[in-house]
């Protein structure tokens, strides 16, 4: 029998099948196939963050008063230690640049070194990232719920080198609340969602009755005045709203409210920053696994780094949506 072979006129050509394009291998292609998929996955997320911060803009959270600790000091230190997580994960991509560098001269040791390095900066990052999320659940100052959903916080102005300064001031500051309340609803109590019927640990009248013993704090709303400040109402304006349209006293942030402003700023907080903080924690997962292959020659032996180039990929695009992350709710 004859055996009829049919020419396609893709022979010898790169995109013709049966070669590399690009020299890419089989794991290469897969691993950008899905960062390819994974990026439109984060851009999905920081879209709906964009529309929703200027939909919401006039109680949305300023970042330079949420994002304020550094762990083993008191203080208000904005963006500082958000800063070091950031600078932690970029160094951290230097130092697998270099294991992947380390890898196609075959040097086993300087690989080693390099994705230990690495391993490391994941884990301090991670860690970071789990305090700051119980910092920001804990909260600072606190803040009292209108009726309307809208977020009231209550501070006093002060001299900052001559100029005059709205500084926030906690409940504990000028609330007390009554001993039955304190014994049973004290925040190491604290709820994740706040349920009806739950007393938090001051209630809205012992704000009214500390708020009026207290003539220098004043009531603070979301909505952004002519200097692009959030409006700070007059002594009888913050008495009236704390009276008339005062519902829930906030402290802290989780997915139904948030001291800081709206509960949609938490909502997208918690999701888009753990969805990124799993790829962070699964990298280290895969990295210490390759570490381990490393130290046992499993690479050496086959003469090839490739998995080391593998790994890299998913650890610098992990870093490179941290960078736009940090962007959208740091930064901008």
């Amino acid at each position: 029998m004859d055996t009829t072979v049919g020419n396609t006129g893709t022979e010898g050509k790169t995109w013709g099948g049966g070669n590399k394009p690009l020299k890419a291998s089989y794991g290469k292609m897969m691993m950008w196939f899905f960062i390819v998929s994974d990026a439109l996955t984060f851009s999905g997320f920081l879209a709906a963050y964009g529309f929703s911060r200027f939909k919401f803009i006039g109680s949305w959270p300023i970042a330079d008063e949420v994002f304020t600790h550094v762990p083993f000091f008191h203080g208000n230190y904005p963006m500082i230690y958000v800063a070091f997580m950031t600078f932690i994960l970029i160094m951290s991509s230097v130092t697998m640049v270099l294991a992947v560098d380390a890898g196609h001269h075959m040097n086993k040791a300087k690989v080693t070194l390099y994705m230990f390095l690495t391993i490391i900066g994941g884990l301090i990052f991670v860690g970071s990232q789990a305090w700051e999320w119980g910092t920001f659940i804990k909260g600072d100052y606190g803040a009292v719920q209108t009726k309307g959903g809208n977020i009231l916080q209550f501070g006093e102005y002060v001299t900052v080198e001559g100029e005059q300064k709205f500084k926030r001031v906690a409940l504990g500051d000028f609330a007390v609340a009554e001993e039955k309340y304190r014994s049973e609803h004290n925040r190491k109590n604290g709820l994740w969602f706040v349920q009806e019927g739950t007393l938090p640990t001051f209630t809205v009248g012992e704000i009214y009755k500390g708020l009026e013993s207290h003539p220098n704090v004043l009531v603070r709303t979301q909505t952004i005045n002519e200097e692009g400040e959030k409006t700070v109402l007059s002594r009888e304006e913050s008495l009236m709203q704390i009276k008339n349209n005062g519902k829930l006293v906030v402290e802290g942030a989780n997915l139904h409210v948030n001291e800081y402003g709206t509960s949609l700023f938490a909502d997208f907080f918690f999701f888009i920053t753990g969805f990124h903080g799993f790829h962070v924690f699964s990298g280290v997962v895969i990295n210490i696994i390759i570490f381990f292959n490393v130290i046992l020659g499993t690479y050496e032996r086959r003469g090839s780094y490739e998995m080391v180039e593998k790994v890299g990929l998913y650890w610098h695009f992990v870093d490179l949506v941290w960078v736009f992350v940090f962007t959208f709710f740091y930064l901008v």
